[in-house]
């Protein structure tokens, strides 16, 4: 007797649950409502003997304002998310306050992660801010819904350019060569 095991079978795939579920069941019965509001039209218009032709009454074919075909377009992708983000990082100064958006900067945002990056001028500033960050996850997330940002990772300050000047030695990689 051998102890055989079934062959592993691959992970699934993550099912949505949820917001994204009943969005996604609210897109379908919203096609299926168009489907069938398209198809009756088309029976009427065959009946008085005609294929498809422009009226008086708004179809399929009209031309659709901008911000409309804009909303539309996140919808359908599911882009809700990462659009009030970006909405987020232009009212920035209004979340956190004006004293704290001219020092810190948000940089982007990691959707599969959840997590917001923000850069700071001074150390000081981002510890500071890492210090106001479960405050300031919670007041992104009323803002935005449950579960939007998780974490925000702050950065500092980034060190200065390294400059190439007449007095640097062939193949140096500057001061930072000699210390390890």
């Amino acid at each position: 007797m051998t102890d055989e095991q079934p062959p592993a079978e691959p992970p699934k795939p993550a099912e949505p649950s949820g917001v994204d579920l009943a969005r996604v069941a609210l897109r379908a019965a919203k096609e299926q409502a168009r489907a069938r509001g398209d198809a009756a039209q088309q029976k009427r218009q065959a009946r008085r003997g005609g294929g498809l032709r422009s009226g008086a009454r708004a179809d399929g074919r009209d031309p659709m304002a901008f911000g409309a075909a804009i909303n539309r377009l996140i919808t359908e992708r599911g882009w809700e998310t990462p659009a009030a983000v970006g909405g987020v990082m232009g009212r920035w100064p209004e979340i956190v306050g004006e004293d704290l958006a001219k020092h810190c900067e948000p940089e982007k945002y990691d959707e599969d992660e959840r997590v917001l990056v923000v850069r700071c001028d001074s150390t000081a500033w981002a510890t500071n801010l890492r210090l106001l960050a479960p405050q300031l996850v919670a007041r992104l997330n009323e803002d935005l819904g449950h579960g939007a940002v998780k974490l925000i990772k702050v950065n500092g300050p980034s060190g200065p350019a390294r400059r190439y000047g007449p007095l640097r030695a062939p193949g140096s990689t500057g001061p930072g060569d000699t210390y390890g």
